[in-house]
């Protein structure tokens, strides 16, 4: 971390087991993203209730180039877990904030169209044509939103294929327009 971090405590006192294993939770975020240049830990007991016995709020607040996340965590009757849990969420925050500064971003590949070109409703399956002009089989459990008993020739469809005992098969298909 580029500059000091900074724990404050709000109607409790820390002992320095807690205060090392936040400093030590601390410097670890640092290996998911290196260029934190503010971090402020704040533990917080709001309230006492005496059912259910002592609750702990953590707040952490990190300052990043360009932006500054929050992660609160807030209930929780144990401290060390409250702790744990804070910095986990912490960890993921950093670690999507990396991801979308790399750009790196997820793609997903678009479902291949095709048409179905032969149907048998009193058996269960039929066959659906890629503009390719591959045949692929599916049965009725594929097709998503029981929309097979209102499938017709022609009907465009999106399809997920694998390799079946006999042949290319979907094994998902899903009504274009629904």
């Amino acid at each position: 971390m580029k500059l000091q971090l900074q724990i404050t405590a709000h109607n409790i006192e820390l002992n320095d087991f807690i205060k090392e294993d936040i400093r030590e939770k601390a410097e670890k975020l640092d290996t998911y993203y290196d260029q934190i240049m503010r971090c402020r830990v704040v533990v917080d007991v709001p309230h006492r209730h005496k059912h259910e016995g002592i609750l702990y709020d953590i707040h952490i607040y990190m300052t990043l180039p360009g932006a500054e996340l929050i992660i609160k965590r807030e209930q929780n009757e144990d401290l060390a877990i409250a702790i744990r849990d804070a910095f986990d969420a912490a960890r993921r925050k950093l670690e999507d904030f990396a991801r979308r500064q790399r750009g790196d971003v997820k793609h997903h590949e678009e479902m291949p169209h095709a048409r179905v070109s032969s149907l048998f409703l009193d058996k269960g399956y039929g066959f659906i044509t890629t503009s390719d002009g591959l045949e692929i089989y599916f049965h009725e459990n594929s097709v998503l939103n029981n929309e097979f008993k209102n499938l017709k020739i022609g009907t465009e469809v999106r399809f997920i294929e694998e390799q079946g005992e006999k042949g290319p098969q979907a094994s998902t298909v899903t009504v274009v327009g629904k």
